[in-house]
């Protein structure tokens, strides 16, 4: 038998080393929360060559006490617990006191670090666990980390480690999340020497956003709040036009922790379901708020997941909260003509740590701004932001003077140049004339012009162009219907004469038995016909004529694929969604009399803007859009 013996205390640190610090990632997200833990108001975070070389974290935050410095490298010494009760109501985002002594056990490392308090700072520098100097040095109040040569002393490990190019991905992903959690945190990003974003820390969420998605996606937010008895959710959702073909834009933060969970991520996906195209999925950055006994943030070594105590509860209070959020807007994406190239907003001067911020005074003369030109007058920083918004709330763009020299209308006079144009001050009631389309107050005012390619209706309102997919919004109408038949439980069943056979698989059995009675409550009468058959004897009547076996066959293959789950009320609103096949099709010929039905049963619906596979039903282009094409506007 071979021989028990103790390992060494180096070899220990770096076995348990290996439980934190995977990756550069790993030392810049446990340096980091720490410094926010320490109530920095500023961060920078610079690394060089992926983080494998060099990696500094600098903060403005409450620094470490000179007596506390040797022991904050100590295996499982926190600041943050002090017994396994504290774990049920943890705040802070490290907690578990290995952070330290892991990185410092695989690289060179170094910490400078001053308290309010104290007079001067204190230098420590640590190497592969061993403790190389320790001196006092004139500092700044707060801390800086600065890590070198990552796995120097594991070279086995520092092999597995990716390019460096891919390393500083990961590490840029987790800066703009860490940002996104913290609005009010002033953190600044270098890699390579090159500043990769800036946030001024002025608690905007929605500025953060702009810094890292920039405007497309901003001006495609809309507010989302909602307050429950220990749970609260704020941030913003992006518009359905904003989807994504995976779940990297799909952002939420717990407690201020960027994290993981199932639960949540389904309903959000959920909430936007009939929205949504199948494979794509949604943009948000949302701030959950749960009180720390319904959760547990300590199941992962890495703290990426968490548990929910009243999981379910709060599954479909999310569903439900989303989808009538995005029910309050009108969805209709605009389309445009042309691309014009975008004025850049004014870079922020946000504070590096340890600067003082200056304060930015802005005048306003008479209730009157001045033309673009003047915003030279004001002097750069964080409170340019809130004077920029105030305008784009309250101003529009016109022509000062469309008449030529001579004081006559010229031959262009029509034409609104670029140059000309002014800021006008225009109350904020002005957004209260927006008229939607789809309402019976705004039937009356458009006209519907005809059909094209006999599959879309072109539609004038006021000062837009409307396009209707008539697919879609049929496609829309008989699911709405539907389901409104099924709450209402007067489904009308058509009987099919002779009965439709379909032929089961062993898997299609089995898939048809598990939803048996869902597929009675949407109006499908069936019995076994023997050898593995069905035999349909009835199916909705406005399902009727869609192809019914093949109908049959392609809700199983669907079901066999992707098993549904949730609330019997979820699995019935899917299986309508697949079974809107019946629906018109493009390069279908409709008279203006159906036309117009169809549009009178669109206005009843709550979301008449996408169909029940997430396509939109409408789309629109502006009459500025069109001049631009003609060059009426130039």
């Amino acid at each position: 038998m071979p021989e028990i013996h103790l390992l060494s205390q180096s070899t220990i640190d770096k076995i348990a080393a290996g439980e934190v610090v995977e990756r550069p990632l790993s030392v810049v997200k446990e340096l980091t929360e720490n410094a926010m833990d320490a109530k920095a108001t500023a961060i920078t975070v610079e690394i060089k060559e992926g983080g494998i070389s060099f990696i500094r974290v600098t903060d403005n935050g409450c620094g470490i006490e000179k007596a506390q410095v040797k022991k904050a490298f100590l295996r499982h010494a926190t600041s943050k617990i002090n017994s396994i009760e504290d774990l049920d109501f943890v705040k802070s985002l490290g907690f578990r006191g290995e952070a330290l002594s892991s990185i410092a056990a695989v690289s060179q490392m170094e910490v400078i670090t001053k308290t309010a308090s104290e007079l001067t700072g204190i230098r420590y520098g640590i190497s592969g666990g061993c403790e190389e100097n320790l001196e006092e040095i004139g500092a700044p109040n707060g801390t800086t980390f600065i890590v070198r040569n990552l796995f120097f002393n594991t070279p086995v490990r520092k092999k597995f480690l990716k390019q460096p190019q891919t390393e500083g991905s990961y590490v840029a992903d987790l800066m703009e999340h860490l940002a996104l959690s913290r609005p009010d945190i002033s953190i600044k990003f270098i890699q390579n020497g090159q500043m990769k974003f800036h946030t001024s820390g002025n608690g905007n969420l929605k500025e953060v956003i702009y810094r890292i998605y920039g405007k497309d996606i901003t001006d495609a937010l809309v507010e989302f709040e909602m307050q429950k008895e220990g749970f609260s959710i704020s941030g913003f959702l992006g518009k359905p036009e904003i989807n994504r073909s995976n779940r990297n834009f799909e952002t939420y933060f717990v407690n201020g922790r960027y994290t993981k969970n199932d639960i949540l991520t389904k309903a959000m996906e959920e909430g936007y379901h009939a929205y949504l195209m199948q494979h794509k999925f949604p943009f948000y950055v949302l701030n959950f708020s749960v009180e720390p006994e319904l959760l547990d943030v300590n199941v992962h070594p890495a703290k990426m997941e968490i548990r929910l105590v009243r999981g379910n509860e709060i599954y479909e209070l999310i569903i439900e909260t989303v989808k009538k959020r995005l029910q309050e807007i009108e969805l209709i994406p605009n389309v445009k003509l042309v691309n014009e190239e975008e004025k850049k907003m004014t870079d922020l001067k946000a504070p590096e740590p340890f600067e003082e911020r200056r304060a930015a005074v802005l005048r306003e003369e008479s209730g009157e701004y001045k033309t673009a030109a003047a915003f030279k007058e004001f002097p750069q920083g964080p409170g340019l932001q809130d004077f920029m918004h105030k305008i784009a709330g309250n101003k529009i763009l016109g022509a000062e003077n469309t008449k030529s020299a001579t004081g006559n209308e010229g031959l262009h006079a029509n034409i609104i140049k670029s140059d000309e144009h002014i800021l006008v001050r225009q109350p904020s009631q002005l957004q209260l004339f927006e008229d939607k389309f789809l309402t019976r107050e705004a039937k009356e005012d458009y006209r519907i012009m005809g059909q094209i390619f006999e599959t879309y209706w072109l539609i004038a309102f006021k000062d837009k162009l409307f396009i209707v997919d008539q697919h879609a919004a049929h496609e829309k109408v008989k699911y709405e219907r539907l389901l409104k038949e099924l709450e209402e439980k007067s489904i009308v069943s058509q009987m099919l004469a002779p009965p439709v056979i379909v032929t089961l698989t062993g898997r299609e059995e089995e898939v048809f038995a598990e939803y048996a009675d869902y597929f009675r409550e949407m109006g499908f009468e069936s019995e076994e016909f023997g050898s593995g058959s069905v035999a349909f004897r009835s199916m909705p009547a406005d399902l009727y004529g869609c192809g019914e076996k093949e109908f049959f066959t392609d809700i199983l293959d669907q079901l066999a694929e992707t098993p549904l789950k949730g609330a019997p009320e979820t699995i019935l609103q899917k299986l309508a969604s697949m079974a809107c096949k019946s629906a018109v099709k493009g390069n279908n010929k409709m008279e203006l009399s159906e036309i117009e039905a169809l549009i009178d049963e669109l206005l009843t619906l709550e979301n008449p803007y996408h169909c029940p596979h997430g396509r939109p039903t409408i789309i629109s282009m502006s009459k500025y859009e069109i001049e631009k094409k003609f060059k009426r506007i130039v």
